[in-house]
């Protein structure tokens, strides 16, 4: 499993699933971050995440595939 760390920006409380996932590269575009969430295949903190625009604040655990992204 790769670990991955995603650092939010100053003054950002939060941001959108599918566009960490599209920001961590670990999906080719916004429309397979969409279908890969919509199908279950990606895990918040250790529960199926089926909302694509889930907002993931520090601290959340994103799984998918072989890799773990960790919101900080």
């Amino acid at each position: 499993m790769e670990q991955l760390n995603f650092k939010l920006r100053t003054g950002e409380t939060f941001i959108p699933l599918i566009q960490l996932l599209k920001v961590m590269n670990v999906v080719e575009s916004g429309s397979e971050a969409q279908t890969v969430v919509a199908k279950g295949f990606v895990l918040r903190n250790g529960a199926v995440e089926l909302r694509k625009r889930a907002k993931l604040t520090s601290g959340d655990v994103i799984t998918f595939g072989q890799f773990e992204i960790t919101v900080l």
